[in-house]
C-alpha cells in the first residue's frame, strides 16, 4: 500500500521517484472566503471628517454612522432602552399586608402551645382583608403577603378553636372519671 506525499510541499527523499495521486486536490496558500475591505462592524471614528485646524473644529456627532444603516422593511424598530424612560418602578409594597403575613406565621407558630397560641391568627386574617381592600384603592404591591396572611391566619385560627374544643371535652372528661388509686372509698 502507498500513501500520498504530504501536501506541506516538504518531500521526503524516499517518496521522490513517486508521482502525486492527480485525483488529491493540489496544496497551496489558504484562499480567504470574504473579501478584505472595511470591516463594517468597526467602531465608527469620531475625530473622521474634522478639520485638522485647532480654530475650526466643529461638533461630530460620533453616531451618525449608526444612523445611515436602514432598517430592514418588514421588522419594527428597536424600543428604546428601558433606563430611559420606558421602565417603570415598581409599586410601593403594603406595610399592611407584610404585617398581616407575619402575625399569621406567629400565629401558626403559637400553635405549639397547646393550640391556643393560634387565636393570635385572627388577627392577622383581619389585617389581611384590611391590607387587600388598600391595596385595591391605593394601587399598592403586596396582594400576595395580604393573601397569605389571611390564608394562614384563619388556618391557625380554626386549628386553634378545635384544639380549644379538644382540651375542654378532654378536661370534662377527664373530671368524671372515678379515681382508681384506692387512697380513697368509692361510694
Amino acid at each position: 500500500m502507498t500513501y500520498p506525499p504530504p501536501s506541506d510541499g516538504w518531500q521526503d527523499p524516499a517518496w521522490s521517484g513517486h508521482q502525486p495521486d492527480p485525483t488529491l486536490p493540489a496544496s497551496g496558500p489558504p484562499v480567504s472566503a470574504q473579501p478584505i475591505g472595511k470591516d463594517p462592524y468597526a467602531p465608527a471614528d469620531p475625530y473622521a471628517g474634522a478639520p485638522l485646524i485647532p480654530g475650526q473644529a466643529g461638533p461630530v456627532d460620533p453616531y451618525a454612522a449608526a444612523a445611515a444603516y436602514p432598517q430592514p422593511s418588514g421588522y419594527p424598530q428597536p424600543a428604546g432602552f428601558p433606563g430611559y424612560g420606558g421602565y417603570q418602578p415598581p409599586p410601593p409594597q403594603s406595610g399592611l399586608a407584610i404585617a398581616s403575613m407575619i402575625v399569621s406565621i406567629i400565629g401558626a407558630i403559637g400553635l405549639c402551645g397547646y393550640g391556643l397560641g393560634g387565636y393570635i391568627g385572627i388577627i392577622g386574617a383581619i389585617l389581611g382583608h384590611v391590607a387587600r381592600k388598600q391595596i385595591r384603592e391605593r394601587g399598592e404591591g403586596g396582594a400576595g403577603f395580604a393573601t397569605a396572611g389571611i390564608v394562614v391566619g384563619w388556618i391557625s385560627t380554626v386549628i386553634a378553636v378545635l384544639a380549644t374544643i379538644a382540651l375542654v371535652v378532654f378536661f370534662v372528661w377527664l373530671a368524671n372519671q372515678e379515681s382508681t388509686t384506692g387512697y380513697g372509698t368509692s361510694y
